[in-house]
């Protein structure tokens, strides 16, 4: 249990810091977001990715006043359901216009005091770094009263600005090492997403999930990064790290992903069971994360380009997959279940690999009877037809800007 006034202490405290940032690059999910009315808006993504930015950009384009407290703070420590209360009466004397909640999950019974102040008809936005612990709770308690968004760290449109670079090639690759994490772009020390993920292996993973063998997770959670644009398989992993049960595995897939480390892609299928059973490719977060926290130790420019097409899509599309029957297709974007996007990635097309790109492209366009596909590069660009196909070859740097 708090005191009313260490609960007003630290109220006083996080808003004098919250207020005294600095708005910083302008999200280019900004626009987007839905100002909550009758809704809880929730914003979702991994640690570090900027969420407390948006929310202080979202007060100065759409509020006045807002009240702010992020619960990861150690003097809420001894907080306490009871606590709740108090925390409502702080609120009452503020008379802000909207409610920011960072990390409320962590607290027990929070969707209960968020539904409390929805009825009460506050204006609530949440942000937090675990898409499953809030999805959860506001399933059961805030069904129909809640939307959701997901941020992710800058794309290459954010890079750019951030950077004040113009769009070529070069910067292209300079993003493909670097990414988006804005601290990180900043400061150039890798040390900053070396701590990253081992912040959320102990804190959003071993601590909530009661994770005891963290050095298997830590080291399969390496292995994923290392191993972007590649199928898995909890099965074939298990002896890998001498995890007895391939359920422990998948447990530890679902950690790093609803903690957005690493992201899975399905295979496309009309059965829903052979989705499932099919293994999945998988990619990290953010370019950055890959250059930092992976092991390898070849030129790997071809898999970071994959990684990169693949974040710019999963930005744009829910429903993502990749196509394998005669030949494999990189990535299949759909909407509604009819496909919008079919996309090959190749570093660089040459002689040796023509033929397979181009024919696992067709086999897509061919199975989803479209006939125009890309194939996107670091720099070329062409236009290849092929068995009645066309096929677009674009650089990265013009696809990442949706030229």
């Amino acid at each position: 249990m708090l005191l009313q006034s260490q609960i007003a202490e630290v109220i006083q405290s996080q808003a004098a810091n919250f207020l005294g940032k600095h708005t910083g690059l302008e999200r280019e999910i900004l626009p987007q977001l839905p100002v909550p009315n009758r809704h809880t808006l929730i914003i979702t993504g991994i640690r570090r990715c900027g969420k407390s930015t948006l929310l202080l950009q979202l007060l100065k384009n759409c509020f006045d006043t807002a009240f702010y407290l992020h619960f990861e703070d150690p003097r809420l420590a001894g907080f306490e359901k009871n606590d709740f209360a108090r925390l409502e009466s702080e609120i009452k004397k503020r008379k802000p216009e909207v409610l920011f909640f960072d990390e409320i999950q962590i607290m027990d019974q929070w969707e209960f005091f968020i539904r409390h102040l929805l009825d009460q008809h506050y204006k609530i936005v949440i942000t937090g770094s675990n898409a499953t612990l809030l999805s959860r709770e506001l399933g059961t308690r805030l069904t129909g009263r809640h939307l959701s968004v997901e941020l992710f760290p800058f794309s290459y449109n954010e890079f750019l600005a951030f950077k004040k670079l113009k769009n070529t090639i070069g910067s292209s690759r300079q993003y493909l090492l670097q990414g988006g994490f804005p601290e990180y772009i900043k400061a150039a020390n890798g040390f900053i997403l070396n701590q990253l993920l081992e912040d959320i292996l102990y804190r959003d993973i071993a601590v909530r999930y009661g994770v005891r063998d963290v050095r298997s997770l830590k080291q399969l959670a390496v292995y994923l990064i290392s191993n972007i644009g590649k199928p898995v398989s909890a099965n074939n992993l298990k002896s890998l790290f001498a995890i007895k049960a391939t359920s422990t595995i998948l447990e530890y897939f679902s950690y790093l992903e609803n903690a957005y480390i690493v992201q899975f892609l399905p295979m496309f299928s009309h059965s829903v069971k052979k989705q499932v059973r099919n293994m999945k490719k998988v990619y990290t977060i953010d370019p950055g994360m890959f250059t930092e926290n992976s092991i390898v130790f070849t030129d790997e420019n071809g898999r970071s380009l994959e990684n990169a097409v693949y974040l710019h899509l999963r930005r744009k599309y829910k429903e993502l997959y990749y196509f394998t029957e005669k030949g494999e297709c990189d990535f299949i974007a759909m909407e509604k279940g009819r496909p919008k996007e079919v996309i090959q990635a190749c570093y660089e097309l040459n002689a040796d690999n023509l033929e397979r790109e181009t024919a696992g492209l067709t086999t897509a366009l061919d199975f989803f009877n479209i006939k125009k596909g890309k194939i996107v590069t670091v720099n070329q660009t062409d236009t290849i037809n092929n068995n009645g196909k066309s096929i677009e070859v674009v650089s990265l740097a013009d696809f990442l800007t949706d030229q």
